[in-house]
């Protein structure tokens, strides 16, 4: 089950609104909905909460050390209240996947995530979970930095807001252990709907007909 579910971002108003900072929104959105407010505890290099959800206790972290120190934070925290890395849930933006899908997994690379390498650094293994929310990539690796440091446009916010949605709907199943089936259920929700034949139109000769 997950005990730990860390946000990963950069600290500062001035990098509220960046597409690196999508694992602090999802954090926040929960926080917000428990009632609850992040802390800062210096002992953890960053801010803190803990909420109660769905019957399980949930400690939430968001790392103020900036993203390529982000496992300073989560390796004191790990160690402190002896959680191990399987019991915890990281929350980051993900260039792979295109903004409005959210994919859960176990353990693997940092794929250049300077917030995954430090974490793999600090807690001694790839093998954490990793909720990847995606922003889409813009193209050209040279562009990376000052996409993922930059604002996405509306219509990319809004499908972002959907996979948090989306992560959150999940909550349950992860706090519960049921990886597999929340794996599904984002799975399921990231399939584009299917397009809708227009009001009175028929198939066309040599189309093959549902069923």
């Amino acid at each position: 089950m997950i005990q730990l579910l860390v946000g990963l971002g950069n600290p500062g108003p001035e990098h509220a609104l960046d597409r690196h900072n999508a694992g602090f929104w999802l954090v926040d959105q929960i926080a917000t909905a428990a009632g609850v407010s992040l802390k800062p505890e210096r002992g953890f290099f960053g801010d803190v909460a803990r909420v109660r959800l769905h019957g399980h206790e949930l400690w939430l972290l968001e790392p103020t050390t900036y993203m390529n120190r982000s496992g300073q934070s989560v390796g004191a925290f790990a160690r402190f209240y002896k959680i191990p890395p399987e019991n915890i849930l990281v929350a980051h933006d993900e260039l792979d996947l295109p903004p409005g899908q959210a994919k859960l997994k176990l353990g693997g690379g940092h794929a250049g995530h300077n917030g995954l390498r430090d974490l793999i650094a600090h807690l001694g293994t790839p093998n954490f979970w990793r909720l990847r929310l995606g922003i889409g990539h813009p193209g050209d690796r040279s562009a990376v930095v000052g996409f993922v440091l930059g604002k996405p446009p509306q219509a990319e916010l809004e499908r972002i807001e959907q996979a948090l949605e989306q992560a959150q709907a999940v909550l349950p199943q992860l706090l519960a252990g049921e990886f597999e089936a929340a794996m599904m259920r984002l799975h399921r929700a990231n399939r584009p709907a299917a397009a809708k034949p227009a009001a009175g139109s028929q198939p066309r000769p040599g189309t093959p007909s549902a069923g």
